[in-house]
């Protein structure tokens, strides 16, 4: 069984909010309902743990310049309204992790996106999301 508060368990979480965000849904809730998901009833209030508030609040208030640096890394005459819903969300995520959170080394933000990536995408787009994250650390 998963470890419910792992970090791996909270990205996967902040990673499903982040898609919601796509559709309008509010990064507080998708945040809340991710989290709360799969859990047994829940008695009384439920904190959410923080980094998976971080991550997910992060990524929508950070959004437009994310998007803007990841096009950067595109190919030519692609741009990130071609990408799946999925990898859209893994690469903001990455990227959002990898840049703003001193706490996790970008070389680990990368690794646990391409995870994420081998969890809910195809194996092209696991080699694009590391092509493309990886400018990210190198540039360093």
């Amino acid at each position: 069984m998963k470890n419910k508060d792992s970090r791996r368990y909270l990205r996967q979480c902040a990673l499903q909010a982040i898609v919601s965000l796509e559709f309008g849904q509010d990064p507080l809730q998708a945040a809340q309902f991710s989290y709360l998901y799969d859990k047994e009833e829940v008695e009384g209030e439920v904190e959410i743990p923080l980094f998976l508030l971080n991550l997910v609040t992060g990524v929508d208030a950070h959004r437009e310049e994310l998007d803007k640096e990841l096009s950067q890394y595109l190919k030519s005459g692609w741009t990130l309204d071609r990408l799946t819903t999925i990898d859209k969300s893994i690469l903001r995520l990455g990227l959002y992790e990898a840049r703003y959170f001193d706490e996790t080394p970008a070389r680990v933000a990368v690794n646990e996106a391409i995870e994420l990536a081998k969890d809910f995408s195809d194996q092209a787009s696991v080699k694009f999301i590391n092509g493309v994250l990886t400018h990210f650390v190198t540039e360093e």
